[in-house]
């Protein structure tokens, strides 16, 4: 379960800022909110989901960048990257006080029972800085500290002393424990491993990648359950395997030892792919059933469809397992009553039971309401006036159980909303 994250001097991120999962102490109009959306965890009350609103380039999807930045170097600094490979990362470029300081990043986050606080410091060199804390019983120990190259090493690693010198500038301390099967830095890499982050699920390749892992799902019929129940009009999903033969005289055989600088060419006399279709009913003049017709899910589902498709298979594996899920513009493309429906389920008891969590971005105001989230699930993105952006929860503001949030929101008393120009002025003036 996440607690929180902080991050600074990363994209649109200037001074650090810092998101909370922890319920804060307050009651909502709705007292079911309260219950269905609060759960405990290693002594402490967390929530299920959080939305984030905020303008265009306000720095959203730069925050759900930033956690797959977090994600990703964990998983592979130690067993991707090479000695002399750049660390991609993205540091604030509007002010000349941060331009050359290392980014922070920083996670709390429970593998029950346990509680740690993970973080590094990184600039597109090196590692700068790397710490890990853990505790069980409200007290927070050091697991190893880095600064530079010097890595102090607590009880629990104290037998990886020997690999602080294989660790090299560009990789994290903790995912070379991981390599060498250390189980604390096992255990954390799997959590990480679990984060379901996607920030390209409303473009094609987003969706491919997605749906390529129905084919070798165990939940199919869940997937298939969701998918009907948003009355998209598919009756099933079906894998359907395909069998090309090659023309051999494309694919000539290689030879056993080839000469110094050719390309060896594998022949290749078929190969082998799955593809997903979908199966809709059809009916006569009558209205009668008389079967079901295939569709190409690229060539003949809209958009929408093919979104909600794509975002069955980590809805599913996320309430199944308790994962976290992280979606950029979940509302984009959908129905405001579907997306509605996909944030109750993570909001509900009875179809959240292993306590996964959903953190979404959103321009859709239809889910401001007290019917759906406690005052401490909504959050909101906002530029300075210097290009920084600003993150901050609705919690913060003395809001009734009353007024209308929505409302309250395009009105601009939360700010986080676009400020316009005159943009009737693009056709200059009128003719008098």
């Amino acid at each position: 379960m996440l607690i929180g994250m902080s991050i600074g001097n990363y994209r649109s991120f200037n001074e650090v800022v810092t998101f909370s999962m922890a319920a804060t102490n307050i009651t909502s109009r709705n007292k079911t909110l309260d219950q269905q959306t609060v759960f405990e965890a290693a002594k402490l009350s967390l929530l299920t989901s959080a939305a984030i609103y905020g303008a265009n380039a306000s720095g959203k999807s730069n925050f759900i960048s930033a956690l797959r930045f977090i994600r990703d170097f964990v998983i592979n600094s130690a067993r991707s990257m090479q000695i002399d490979d750049p660390i991609k990362v993205e540091r604030f470029r509007l002010s000349t006080a941060t331009i050359d300081q290392p980014s922070f990043f920083e996670l709390s986050f429970i593998i029950e029972p346990t509680q740690y606080r993970y973080g590094f410091e990184v600039t597109p060199q090196a590692v700068v800085s790397e710490w890990l804390y853990h505790s069980q019983n409200d007290a927070e120990t050091l697991v190893f500290e880095r600064e530079g190259e010097q890595i102090e090493l607590a009880e629990p690693f104290k037998e990886f002393h020997q690999l602080r010198q294989f660790t090299r500038n560009n990789a994290l301390f903790l995912s070379v424990i991981a390599q060498f099967n250390g189980e604390i830095a096992k255990t954390i890499l799997k959590w990480f491993t679990q984060l379901q982050i996607d920030l390209s699920i409303n473009d094609r390749q987003g969706r491919t990648n997605v749906l390529g892992q129905f084919e070798q799902s165990d939940d199919q019929a869940a997937i298939i359950h969701f998918v009907k129940a948003l009355d998209v009009g598919i009756a099933d999903i079906q894998v359907e395997r395909i069998v090309e033969d090659l023309n051999p005289d494309d694919y000539p055989v290689s030879q056993t030892k080839p000469p110094t600088g050719s390309t060896i060419i594998v022949r290749h006399s078929r190969t082998t792919y799955s593809k997903l279709k979908t199966l809709h009913e059809q009916f006569d003049a009558n209205g009668n059933l008389v079967g079901v017709e295939d569709f190409d899910i690229e060539t003949h589902e809209s958009d929408g469809t093919k979104k909600l498709l794509a975002l069955a298979f980590p809805i599913v594996q996320a309430l199944k397992h308790g994962y976290i899920l992280v979606i950029d513009e979940l509302d984009a493309r959908i129905h405001p009553l579907i997306t509605w429906e996909i944030i109750k389920l993570f909001n509900t008891a009875a179809s959240n039971p292993h306590h996964a969590q959903l953190i979404f971005t959103t321009h859709d105001t239809n889910l401001l309401s007290h019917d759906l989230f406690r005052r401490d699930q909504i959050w909101f993105t906002e530029k300075t006036r210097h290009g920084a952006t600003k993150l901050y929860s609705l919690v913060e503001y003395k809001v009734g159980n009353t007024g209308s949030l929505e409302k309250n929101y395009i009105e601009g008393r939360y700010g986080a909303i676009p400020f316009l120009g005159d943009i009737a002025g693009i056709m200059g003036a009128p003719d008098e």
